[in-house]
């Protein structure tokens, strides 16, 4: 649904084949110097506005107090004219700072820019998606369209159960966002083929707008992107491009004396076996990386490859991104032994027979977490009193194990997870719950009717559904079916 509403709105501004252009001409290599025009043009500017519009973030106020509602007020001429202005003379506002607690103790800083400056980043997002996503690696998974973790999930089965990889590089970078090189980056830009200065004066500027921190001390950034900026995913993927690229030069991409025609299979992929083939006879190491966002794992054939990957993967992000990796959470594990973590999942190849296949689980740190989240709503449930409130508290419960089911599903023991959980909550359900359950009701919901209807465990709190946690359908990850869509900026 959200696909197709960006859809509408750009033929509704017809700027679709604008954008698929861009696409085109980058990549065949072609040079952009003149795109500030296009990003503050009037359709550019209402497209951008339509699109961070209805965004949950689009109510948080920046330092100056202002939400996408104060915008509203403006006409669309009063707008176009303001943005316009504000790129021909930008110099960004500080940026707000929030921290976050994390399940680990620690603290996650974002950085909220006024809804001016996110207006303005939209505005260059919209024109620098195109021209990167030409230049983006396959396996680069993370805030891209067509993309989501269950790609990068699918892609890790891939080499699994389909290429036989059994030994993974888990590597964790200490700090990302916040160590990212400025100066790296805007060469990474420029290599891009993203090369009007005007443009990259503006992206200076956003990279070193100062932090107002929490106590109100402001401080100058010389390093890193702040999280909670609409083009910071975006920029985060230009940094470790270079990564995925250098990756697939080792194995994948290596120049090749005689040409080996690709394959395409039956689902339209396009498949270099023959290529691989005669590479094995090598002593290169195979190796392939998957990515989201700055979490990535690389596989290979071989504990020796692994192992020496891991080093150079170290001493690479050093020298040429300056960036540390943190040394508790990297390592090299044997699937056949143990569990990797990767997105909230843990994967595993199982021997079954005489073959080794995947199995996944959710991981230990997700499993507590859902417990917690779940323990606390059903708290809240019972002490909003009756009538309306409960209703909204009980909607609210159902929706959070929608979207758990939604994303753990794709685990093959999901199942085992989901009862684990429901046996920890089931008490406090009882104990809290028990003079307001019900066994019988009307399902209004299809959705529900659909999906949990046929369940023994499904209850009811007055008219309200309550959903069975414990009651899931596995659902089979897009493996060997995979297959890339055609890019359009945002997924036609």
């Amino acid at each position: 649904m959200t696909k197709q509403k960006k859809l509408r709105h750009l033929e509704y501004y017809d700027l679709q084949n604008c954008f698929d252009n861009l696409y085109a001409k980058s990549k065949q290599g072609e040079l952009f110097t003149n795109l500030i025009e296009l990003i503050y043009s009037e359709e550019n500017i209402k497209l951008a506005y339509r699109n961070i519009k209805r965004n949950a973030g689009s109510i948080t106020s920046g330092i100056d107090g202002k939400t996408i509602k104060d915008i509203e007020k403006l006409s669309a001429e009063q707008l176009v004219e303001m943005i316009q202005e504000k790129f021909r003379f930008y110099k960004p506002k500080p940026v707000r700072r929030k921290e976050i607690l994390k399940e680990n103790g620690g603290i996650r800083p974002l950085g909220i820019p006024t809804i001016i400056d996110r207006l303005v980043q939209q505005c260059i997002l919209q024109v620098l998606e195109p021209i990167c996503e030409a230049k983006f690696h396959e396996r680069n998974n993370g805030f891209r369209p067509n993309r989501s973790a269950e790609h990068a999930v699918a892609q890790c089965y891939r080499m699994i159960q389909i290429q036989h990889l059994h030994f993974v590089v888990d590597i964790d970078i200490k700090g990302f966002f916040d160590n990212v090189n400025h100066s790296k980056l805007i060469r990474q830009i420029w290599a891009m083929g993203i090369r009007d200065k005007k443009l990259i004066c503006v992206i200076k500027q956003m990279l070193k707008a100062p932090i107002v921190l929490p106590d109100g001390t402001k401080r100058y950034p010389t390093k890193g992107i702040p999280q909670g900026g609409i083009l910071s995913p975006l920029l985060a993927n230009i940094v470790l491009n270079e990564l995925d690229w250098w990756i697939s030069s080792q194995w994948e991409t290596i120049p090749t004396h005689h040409y080996y025609q690709p394959r395409i299979r039956s689902n339209g992929n396009v498949t270099s076996s023959n290529r691989f083939r005669v590479l094995k006879k090598s002593n290169l190491k195979e190796m392939y990386i998957v990515r989201y966002a700055d979490d990535f794992k690389i596989f290979c054939r071989k504990s020796s490859d692994a192992d020496k990957i891991f080093i150079a993967v170290k001493k690479w992000l050093k020298e040429r991104l300056k960036l540390e990796i943190s040394e508790e959470k990297s390592k090299v594990v044997n699937l056949k032994k143990n569990y990797s973590e990767f997105l909230g999942f843990k994967i595993k190849a199982l021997k079954k027979a005489d073959k080794y296949v995947v199995t996944s689980h959710m991981s230990n740190k997700s499993v507590k977490r859902v417990t917690r989240k779940l323990k606390e709503q059903i708290i809240k449930i019972e002490h909003s009193g009756t009538g309306n409130e409960r209703e909204i508290q009980v909607r609210h419960y159902n929706t959070m194990v929608f979207g758990i089911h939604n994303y753990y599903r794709i685990a093959t023991l999901v199942s085992e997870d989901c009862h684990q959980i429901y046996d920890s909550i089931r008490k406090v359900i009882f104990n809290r719950l028990r003079h307001q359950l019900q066994e019988n009701g009307k399902i209004e919901s299809e959705y529900i009717q659909k999906h949990y209807g046929c369940s023994q465990m499904l209850r009811f709190i007055g008219n309200t559904p309550i959903v069975p946690f414990g009651y899931i359908r596995n659902k089979k990850p897009i493996c060997k079916k995979f297959k890339v869509c055609k890019y359009t900026p945002e997924g036609r």
